[in-house]
C-alpha cells in the first residue's frame, strides 16, 4: 500500500550522494596563500615556480606547495604570519614585473576538484574582501565636453554660411571671434537656438568675440551622467569578474565605492575596475615617410603620428573607422590561421556599415589597430601624495585588407592575458571618464570570525533543539522528520557551493529560519496522520491519507513564500539578496526533503508491514 518503486528511491540516493560530494569542500577550510602572476595578465610559468621556490627556500621560508592554478602561481601556508613574511621577500626579489599578492585557496582535496566540487564563498562580513574608494576624473569629462564643442559649434557656423574669423577653446569656454558685430548677433541667435545646453554671451572686451560655456545646470547633467555610466559599467566589469553579491555604489558627487566579498588579490581586480582601454580602427596614411615625421614633428594634414610597440612610428588617418564604444559584444580566443591570441568584436549598426563601406573601397589597403589606454600614477612630492594622469596609445596591429568586411572580425596583436582583458573591458563597457583609486582596503578574515563562530553557533543549537523537539514529540516519525533535516541541510549547503552564491550573515539566518520552515511541512503531515488514527482508519491509510491531504497545504505556503523570496532577491541588493536566495534554496530542498524523503523512510519502514496495528507517533 505504501510503497515505493525502485527508481524513486534510486533518484534520493543519487541527489543525496550529489549533495554530500557538493558539501563536502566546505569541511576543509581555506589555506594563506601568497599569489604571484604577471603584471601584464600573463599566465605563470614553470620557470616562475622554480624561481619563486629558490626564493622561498632561500629566505627560509618554504611554503607546503608552491603549485600552478588556473594560470597563477599558489604558495601555501599554515599560518598568516608566515604568509605575509613571504609575501614580503617575493616583492622585493621578484620586482615590478610580477604581483605578489595575498589569498586564500582552498584546502580541497584534488579528486574533489576534479569533480568541479568548491566551497561556497563568505561574504564580506564573513571572509573578508577587498574596499576601494574611486574618484571619478570629472575634469576630464569637461576637457572632452569642450573639445567637442570647439569643434561643433564652427562647423554648425560653417553650415548655416555665417562667417566667423576664428574659433578656439579658452580653458572651460569656447570663443568665435566675428567680423562684425552684425555678424556675431546673427551667429548668437542661431546658435542658441540649435546648442541651447550652452549659454553665449559677447566677450567684455568688445572685440566681436561670442564666449560659449555650459549652463550649470548642464554641467550637473554631464556630470550625473558619467558618474551614472561608471557605475553601470565597473558592475558589468564586477560580474565579468565572476565576484558574487558585489558592491558598487555612489559616494557624494564624483566617488565610487566597490566593495568585492572574498577577495584576497586586489590585482585583477584594480587592473580591470579602473581600465579605461578601448580600439580604434583607423586607415595606414600610405605615401607619407613616418620616420620623417617622428624625426622632425612635422606630420602632414589629415594624418597623426603614433608608435608600434616596438617603436617603430607610423602614420594614421585622422578618420576612425569605428572605436570600442560602438562594439557589441568582444570575446578573447584564437587565430585559426596563426593560433596567436585574437579579440573577436561584434560592431553595431552604424559602425559596420561605415566599416564595411571603407573595407570595400580600399581592399589591399593597410588598416591599423589603436590602442588606448589611460593611466594614473602616483608619486609623494614633499611628502605630499600627487597623482598624474597620462594617457598610452600604441599600434597593436597592421594588416592588408584582404576583403570586404562589416558587422564581426577579429583583432590580432595582444599577449593571452591582454586578449582576455581587452575583451572583458570591450564587452563590459567603456567608462566615461577615467577613475583613480584613491583608497584601497583589503579586509582580512579575522574580522568576520566572530560572526561566523555566531552565525555557526546559532545554527547549531537551532538545529539541536529542532531535533529535540521532533523526536520527543513525534517519537520515531519525529527521528525520520530529523533525518530528513539533515538532508535538508547538506543539499543547501550543496546549491550554494555548486552555483557559487555568496553566504553573508543574512544568509546564515536565512539557513537558521529554513531549518524551521522544513519541519513546518513534517509538522502538518504527522498532524494529519494522527487525526486519520483518530478516525479509526488503518495505520497504513492513515499513513497515505496524511501525506496525500497536506501536500495541498504544503505545496501553497511553500510557494508563496518562494515568491516573497525572489521579489526580495529581484529587487533587494547586497544583504538582502544574501537571505533570499538561503531562502529560496531553502524551501525548494526543505519540499523534496519533508515530502518525498521521509515518505520514503517511512514507506521502507513500514511499507511492508501489512498488519500494522499501531504508529510510534
Amino acid at each position: 500500500m505504501n510503497r515505493y518503486p525502485l527508481w524513486k528511491y534510486v533518484l534520493i540516493l543519487l541527489v543525496l550522494v550529489v549533495g554530500v560530494l557538493y558539501a563536502l569542500p566546505n569541511l576543509y577550510g581555506e589555506q594563506p596563500a601568497v599569489q604571484v602572476s604577471s603584471s601584464n595578465g600573463g599566465d605563470a610559468t614553470p620557470a616562475l615556480q622554480k624561481r619563486v621556490q629558490s626564493i622561498l627556500s632561500g629566505a627560509s621560508l618554504p611554503a607546503d606547495s608552491v603549485k600552478l592554478d588556473d594560470g597563477r602561481l599558489l604558495a601555501r601556508y599554515d599560518n598568516a604570519d608566515t604568509q605575509l613574511k613571504a609575501a614580503g621577500v617575493l616583492k622585493r626579489k621578484l620586482g615590478d614585473n610580477f604581483t605578489v599578492a595575498l589569498n586564500l585557496a582552498p584546502s580541497t582535496p584534488a579528486w574533489l576538484r576534479a569533480l568541479g566540487a568548491k566551497p561556497m564563498s563568505l561574504g564580506l562580513d564573513l571572509r573578508g574582501g577587498v574596499h576601494f574608494l574611486m574618484q571619478v576624473d570629472m575634469k576630464t569629462v569637461f576637457n572632452d565636453t569642450y573639445d567637442r564643442y570647439s569643434r561643433d559649434l564652427p562647423k554648425y557656423l560653417r553650415g548655416q554660411s555665417i562667417r566667423y574669423s576664428r574659433a578656439y577653446r579658452d580653458g572651460d569656454e569656447v570663443k568665435l571671434k566675428f567680423p562684425n558685430a552684425r555678424i556675431m548677433n546673427k551667429a548668437e541667435s542661431a546658435l542658441s537656438s540649435q546648442f541651447n545646453e550652452l549659454q553665449f554671451q559677447p566677450a567684455p572686451d568688445g572685440q566681436n568675440t561670442l564666449v560659449a560655456k555650459l549652463t550649470e545646470r548642464q554641467k550637473k547633467h554631464i556630470s550625473d551622467f558619467a558618474l551614472q555610466q561608471n557605475l553601470t559599467t565597473l558592475r558589468n566589469r564586477v560580474n565579468e569578474l565572476g565576484v558574487a553579491e558585489p558592491l558598487v555604489q555612489r559616494q557624494g558627487s564624483s566617488r565610487i565605492v566597490v566593495e568585492l566579498p572574498g577577495v584576497q588579490d586586489t590585482a585583477q581586480a584594480k587592473r580591470l575596475l579602473g581600465k579605461t582601454a578601448t580600439l580604434q580602427y583607423r586607415l595606414v596614411a600610405q605615401g607619407h615617410d613616418a620616420q620623417e615625421a617622428a624625426r622632425t614633428g612635422n606630420v602632414p594634414a589629415g594624418t597623426q603620428l603614433y608608435h608600434m610597440r616596438n617603436g617603430q612610428p607610423i602614420l594614421l588617418k585622422d578618420d576612425v573607422i569605428a572605436s570600442g564604444d560602438q562594439l557589441v559584444d568582444a570575446s578573447s580566443g584564437f587565430d585559426q590561421q596563426s593560433g596567436s591570441p585574437a579579440v573577436f568584436v561584434t560592431l553595431d549598426g552604424q559602425a559596420a556599415s561605415k566599416m564595411f563601406d571603407v573595407t570595400s573601397s580600399h581592399i589591399g589597403d593597410p588598416m591599423a589597430v589603436l590602442y588606448t589606454e589611460t593611466r594614473f600614477d602616483t608619486n609623494y612630492v614633499n611628502g605630499k601624495k600627487v597623482t598624474k594622469q597620462h594617457k598610452e596609445q600604441y599600434v597593436i596591429s597592421v594588416a592588408n585588407i584582404q576583403s570586404a568586411f562589416g558587422k564581426r572580425f577579429q583583432t590580432t596583436g595582444l599577449e593571452r592575458g591582454e586578449a582576455h582583458d581587452l575583451a572583458l573591458l570591450l564587452r563590459a563597457g567603456a567608462l566615461a571618464a577615467p577613475v583613480n583609486i584613491i583608497s584601497e582596503r583589503t579586509i582580512g578574515p579575522s574580522l568576520g570570525a566572530d560572526n561566523i563562530a555566531q552565525g555557526r553557533l546559532a545554527v547549531i543549537v537551532g538545529f539541536l533543539l529542532v531535533i529535540a523537539f521532533m523526536a520527543v514529540y513525534y517519537r520515531l516519525f519525529g527521528l525520520i522528520a530529523n533525518i530528513a533535516l539533515c538532508m535538508n541541510l547538506v543539499l543547501i549547503v550543496a546549491g550554494l557551493s555548486l552555483l557559487q552564491a555568496t553566504l553573508t550573515l543574512p544568509g546564515i539566518a536565512g539557513i537558521v529560519l529554513t531549518i524551521g520552515m522544513a519541519v513546518d511541512a513534517n509538522v502538518l503531515i504527522f498532524e494529519r496522520i494522527r487525526e486519520e488514527l483518530d478516525a479509526g482508519n488503518t495505520p497504513q491509510t492513515a499513513i497515505r491519507t496524511g501525506y496525500d491531504k497536506a501536500f495541498t497545504s504544503i505545496f501553497d505556503a511553500n510557494v508563496t513564500t518562494l515568491i516573497a523570496a525572489l521579489m526580495l532577491f529581484g529587487f533587494g541588493t547586497g544583504p538582502v539578496k544574501g537571505f533570499a536566495i538561503t531562502l529560496c534554496f531553502g524551501i525548494v530542498t526543505s519540499m523534496f526533503t519533508a515530502i518525498v524523503g521521509t515518505r520514503a523512510i517511512v514507506n521502507l519502514v513500514y511499507g511492508r508491514r501489512r498488519r500494522l496495528q499501531s504508529l510510534s507517533i
